[in-house]
C-alpha cells in the first residue's frame, strides 16, 4: 500500500535518533497544524546542508570549503591533533574553550564484524598528515566504548611507529561514555589531565 505524504513524512522522522513511532508523529502534526512555514523552512534547511555540506580534506570534520574553519585558523597549534569519533565531538571539545590544537574526524570507529577498516575511517588521511612531518603530538579522544578503546590502540600503535608522542584523554570521562553527553568543565579536566600511551 502506497503511503501517504502524512505517513511518509512521519516515517522520515523517525530516522533522526531518539525519534520513535509517536515522537515522529507529534512532529509531523505539530509542523502541519501549528507550523507550515516553519516546515518549508526545516524542508529547505536540509535540502540546503545536504547538497552543500561535505567533509574538510585535511581533518574529514563537517565542511562547506575544501577546509574547514579550524583548519585554517592560523591561531590554532597545527602540531597537536585530537582523534575524534565525530563532528558531535569537535563541537563538545570546542565548547570547553580549552584545546588550541587540530582535530582529525574518524566518522566512527574500527569494526571488524561490521567489515569498518583503518581506511573506512579516513586513517590513511590521518597518516599522511603525519607523514608531512609537522605534528608532534597525537591527543586520542575517542570513546571509552570497547570499539572506541580498540580504534585508540590501533592508533597509538601507528603514532609510536612513527615517531609521534601519543596521549588519551584523563579522568572525568567515564567508560562507556560518548563525549558529546559530558559536560564541558569534566572534558575540560580530561583534555588537561590526558596521560601518555605507554
Amino acid at each position: 500500500m502506497k503511503l501517504t505524504a502524512l505517513d511518509n513524512l512521519t516515517q522520515s522522522l523517525r530516522c533522526l535518533p531518539g525519534v520513535g513511532n509517536k515522537s515522529a508523529t507529534r512532529m509531523t502534526l505539530q509542523l502541519l497544524q501549528h507550523n507550515r512555514e516553519g516546515a518549508v523552512t526545516l524542508a529547505h534547511a536540509l535540502l540546503n546542508a545536504v547538497e552543500r555540506v561535505g567533509h574538510c580534506e585535511r581533518c574529514r570534520n563537517f565542511s562547506e570549503a575544501p577546509q574547514c574553519g579550524i583548519c585554517l585558523d592560523a591561531r590554532r597549534d597545527a602540531t597537536t591533533v585530537c582523534v575524534v569519533e565525530t563532528p558531535s565531538d569537535v563541537t563538545a571539545i570546542e565548547s570547553t574553550s580549552s584545546f588550541k590544537g587540530h582535530y582529525h574526524v574518524l566518522m566512527g570507529h574500527l569494526s571488524p564484524i561490521d567489515g569498518v577498516g583503518p581506511n573506512d575511517i579516513g586513517l590513511d588521511v590521518l597518516e599522511a598528515r603525519i607523514a608531512q612531518g609537522d605534528i608532534a603530538e597525537v591527543i586520542l579522544a575517542t570513546s571509552s566504548t570497547v570499539e572506541g578503546e580498540a580504534t585508540a590502540h590501533y592508533i597509538a600503535n601507528q603514532m609510536r611507529a612513527r615517531g609521534v608522542a601519543v596521549s588519551r584523554l584523563a579522568r572525568g570521562v567515564p567508560m562507556g561514555g560518548e563525549l558529546d553527553y559530558v559536560d564541558s568543565s569534566t572534558l575540560a579536566q580530561a583534555l588537561s589531565g590526558r596521560r601518555p600511551i605507554d
